[in-house]
């Protein structure tokens, strides 16, 4: 970390630039919510990207990851690419739905 006051206020400046951009973001994370993109899943997408933003954000700065080793790094990469998959499939799932006929029809009673 840091051993003289000049780094030290480097450090806090990062600090107060990451807080602002976090509250930025969180601001923008409410404002999607009353704006209609053309698709729901649009919506989604967009909000859990900047969610995405928001969390390396506190990862890299605050919890000071950027400080590790290549380890950390990939275990981090594995995890992005993860995520993303997860995007993929919830987006694909919500676009087209399975349907069951019949599935929801009322049970007749004897």
């Amino acid at each position: 970390m840091a051993d003289n006051v000049e780094a030290i206020q480097k450090s806090i400046k990062w600090y107060f630039i990451i807080g602002g951009a976090l509250m930025i973001l969180s601001g923008a994370t409410v404002g999607l919510s009353y704006v209609e993109l053309p698709t729901h899943s649009l919506n989604i997408l967009v909000g859990m990207i900047l969610a995405t933003i928001k969390a390396s954000m506190v990862a890299l700065i605050f919890m000071h990851l950027n400080h590790e080793s290549s380890l950390i790094y990939k275990i981090l990469a594995f995890t992005v690419v993860f995520a993303i998959v997860l995007f993929t499939l919830f987006i694909l799932a919500h676009e087209d739905p399975l349907v069951f006929p019949g599935f929801y029809a009322p049970v007749e009673q004897q």
